[in-house]
């Protein structure tokens, strides 16, 4: 992957759509970590957070190297993004945290932001996708708006696609799945106190 392509794109229009980020082998390995235990998503901060079958339907589980080999490397390979990003955009990020997401069949999450401005540590928003052969008939696809909240463009969840955009700048929304689809939803955060852990995604 060529980080200077990809941090030109979100410099010129905030976002950026890399198709084979990893390769289907690789793909595949990162699937086998799929945990069999999961949480109901929720929303709002610690003591605010609940849960919301209305703005979302999806479960999670919080990624970290010891979930095998495969989820190592892909939060190495994050920690470039950052890097690359923090000497090419100078946004500051000074970690990642991330998730795995299941949606079963008929799971979304309605349009919301991952940050809104001055109130978020989250700075630049990244979705890799896990589906293997995914259709158009599966559903599930992420949907973008501008700052304007006109709709900017719809993502197909297809295996080995990673999705870059600022978090505080593109509501976005997943629509219904019909099949069962699997992501990895992170973010990229500039150092904060108090801020606490979000539990958005897709």
């Amino acid at each position: 992957m060529d980080h200077n392509a990809v941090m030109d794109a979100i410099y010129a229009r905030g976002w950026a759509i890399v198709d084979d980020f990893l390769s289907p082998a690789e793909v595949a390995a990162l699937r086998a970590c799929l945990p069999a235990a999961w949480q109901p998503a929720g929303i709002g901060r610690e003591g605010l957070h609940q849960g919301n079958a209305d703005i979302r339907r999806d479960q999670i589980h919080w990624l970290d190297a010891e979930l095998g080999a495969p989820v190592a490397d892909y939060l190495a390979r994050m920690e470039s993004l950052r890097i690359a990003a923090n000497r090419l955009l100078m946004l500051g990020l000074f970690d990642y945290e991330a998730h795995f997401a299941r949606y079963r069949p008929g799971d979304f999450y309605a349009t919301h932001r991952d940050a809104f401005a001055g109130r978020s540590n989250r700075r630049l928003t990244s979705v890799f996708y896990l589906n293997q052969d995914w259709q158009p008939a599966d559903g599930g696809l992420l949907r973008v708006y501008d700052d304007d909240e006109q709709h900017l463009m719809d993502v197909s969840p297809m295996g080995g696609r990673l999705v870059l955009f600022l978090s505080e700048e593109f509501p976005h929304e997943v629509l219904p799945a019909r099949e069962e689809r699997y992501s990895i939803a992170g973010w990229f955060r500039v150092n904060g106190t108090g801020l606490g852990r979000v539990d958005p995604p897709r």
